[in-house]
Formats: structure tokens, C-alpha cells, sequence
């Protein structure tokens, strides 16, 4: 048995699952990726410390989009709920080659790095 939120569960010898409701605010946002990109997905969940964790999606045509959520549990409720959107084991060979980020994204992802000129030495460097 264990604590969880204030309540003693008792599990069973075999497994203990877990369930947890889907957010209705990332399902919708996550269906309609899945619409705008061919009708289907991948979704790779990567746990990001207490922030929760990431559900990366790769849509038909290669795009990538993402949301966070709480845990793990929701993340798998979140995939359970669309129609379309697989789990994916992990960022393996062929899904990362059929990636094909947005023009910009790189951008995005840089953040203020993005638009330097000027970068300072590395330690490293004399």
C-alpha cells in the first residue's frame, strides 16, 4: 500500500495502475494538430522533472508540435483520448527521420539566442 494525495491505496501483487483524467483544453488542441496534420501522430512522452511531462507530437507530415502536462498518467490519458495519436517508445531512428520542423522552429526553440551576432568565448577557449 501507499500514499497518494492523501489517500492509502492498496495494490495488487501483480501491477498498480494509475488513472488520471485527460485535460479537455490539451485533447482539443492535440485533435486538432492530429486534423491539420494528415489525420495521425505520434506522441513520444518525456518526463521533464517537476514540470511534468512533455507529450512531443509527430504528426503524418512530419511536423512537430508539443504540450506539457502534469504526470505521466496524464500524458497516457491525453494519447488515450485522440483518435489517431499513437505513443511512440522513444525517439527512435525512423520517427526522427521523418521529422520535418516548421520554418522558424529552430528559432523558437533558441529563444533569445536565436537572433545573436555576437557570441562571448567559451571557457575552454584562449
Amino acid at each position: 500500500m501507499f500514499l497518494l494525495a492523501g489517500k492509502l491505496l492498496g495494490m495488487s501483487a501483480d501491477t498498480a495502475t494509475v488513472t488520471a483524467d485527460a485535460p479537455k483544453e490539451i485533447v482539443e488542441s492535440v485533435r486538432k494538430f492530429v486534423a491539420a496534420h494528415g489525420g495521425s501522430a505520434e506522441a513520444v512522452l518525456q518526463p521533464v522533472g517537476r514540470r511534468g511531462v512533455r507529450i512531443t507530437l509527430v504528426g503524418s507530415d512530419g511536423v512537430l508540435g508539443d504540450r506539457m502536462v502534469a504526470d505521466t498518467a496524464v500524458a497516457r490519458a491525453v494519447v488515450d483520448a485522440v483518435d489517431g495519436l499513437t505513443a511512440a517508445e522513444g525517439w527512435e531512428r525512423e520517427l526522427v527521420s521523418r521529422t520535418t520542423p516548421r520554418t522558424g522552429h529552430w528559432a523558437k526553440m533558441a529563444g533569445w539566442v536565436a537572433g545573436q551576432v555576437r557570441f562571448p568565448k567559451a571557457r575552454n577557449e584562449k
